[in-house]
């Protein structure tokens, strides 16, 4: 019985929109809370304070609901339809994700998710389920692996060989018992593409990843200013970084985005800093309405306007960093004045 309900359920995740999907026990993933610990005892985190709350929860999945019997992984794809890497080499334009390129992928990925839980519960009437969709304590990378959609790469983050790693995860907990995947095995070999890309050198060693150096966390996550050593290495990264992602050889088997929600605004492939910088908060709002990008607010985002700026080379944009140099928000002003000067020094 369970193994054909697994069938059906897999077919209504195709269905759905769903790229791939497979299956593991809660505690599949024994290895995590070691592996946990270790980053947080390095401050690899940073300021990332809920990476180092509820770790018992975030380690062991049948900690976080002992009822749960089985964890059903989903793949969702995101893959652009354009060259992400392009826009780094046009330094007056800001580069953005292309995960944030359009609308919040939470919200987006929650609601497929819920349809396909109420779709088992149908099957299975009295049974149980939690969605997740990266907000909870839920590690859902190593799951995912245990669950045979892939492998960790070298740059930590999940690739499968049929699915390439421009993929959102979301997991349903179940009290269902199913019938679990063979784990992923890894496939990078003696790729090193991904660490060789990284603009700051955030990998300390393959399969590892200390945050504090990662654009993605410094643009996002990170509170007030930046390390100034690490600045210039920004480049115009001004929402995340796409840069190990896009470079590896395993998305020439990348599947197809199916959901136009994931579709890059035209606005956002490759956005002027100059527009950018004059973004008051009401602006901010507006432009980025349903955005992931909207989590971060104005003046985080200003900030990171302003570092791209510094590091464009581009002295016809003084005038627009010039006039955030008084910004209300101090960590906005003092980026503006540290552009102000870089390019006032720029030959």
């Amino acid at each position: 019985m369970s193994g054909a309900l697994k069938d059906r359920l897999a077919a209504q995740a195709r269905a759905e929109g769903f790229a791939a999907m497979g299956v593991c026990r809660p505690d599949a993933i024994p290895q995590a809370p070691a592996r946990l610990a270790a980053f947080v005892e390095r401050g690899w985190h940073g300021q990332m304070a809920w990476m180092a709350e509820r770790m018992g929860w975030r380690g062991n999945p049948a900690a976080l609901w002992p009822e749960a019997r089985s964890v059903v992984m989903l793949a969702e794809p995101y893959t652009p339809a354009h060259d992400p890497l392009a826009v780094l080499a046009r330094p007056d334009r800001g580069a953005i994700s292309v995960y944030a390129q359009n609308r919040d992928y939470h919200d987006v990925l929650k609601a497929r998710l819920k349809r396909l839980g109420r779709w088992l519960l149908d099957q299975v009437p009295g049974e149980a389920i939690k969605v997740f969709v990266d907000t909870a304590p839920v590690m859902e990378k190593p799951l995912a692996q245990a669950a045979g959609l892939g492998w960790q790469g070298k740059h930590t983050n999940l690739l499968g060989q049929g699915l390439g790693n421009w993929f959102f995860l979301g997991a349903i907990f179940t009290t269902v018992e199913l019938p679990p995947d063979a784990p992923g095995a890894e496939h990078c070999g003696s790729c090193t593409a991904c660490l060789d890309a990284c603009p700051t050198g955030a990998f300390p060693a393959p399969f590892q990843l200390d945050a504090r150096r990662c654009i993605s966390y410094l643009t996002i996550e990170h509170k007030g200013p930046v390390d100034e050593g690490l600045r210039p290495l920004m480049g115009n990264r001004i929402y995340g970084c796409d840069d190990c992602l896009g470079v590896c050889p395993w998305n020439k088997f990348a599947v197809a985005a199916r959901e136009v929600k994931y579709a890059a605004r035209p606005d956002l492939i490759a956005p002027k800093l100059a527009d950018l910088a004059g973004l008051n908060d009401a602006g901010f709002r507006a432009l980025f309405s349903g955005s992931p990008i909207k989590r971060i607010g104005r003046d985080r985002f200003v900030r990171n306007v302003c570092y791209a700026i510094g590091n464009s080379g581009d002295k016809t944009l003084i005038g627009p960093v010039q006039r955030l140099v008084s910004d209300p928000d101090p960590t906005v002003a003092e980026a503006a004045r540290w552009a102000v000067a870089r390019l006032s020094r720029a030959q």
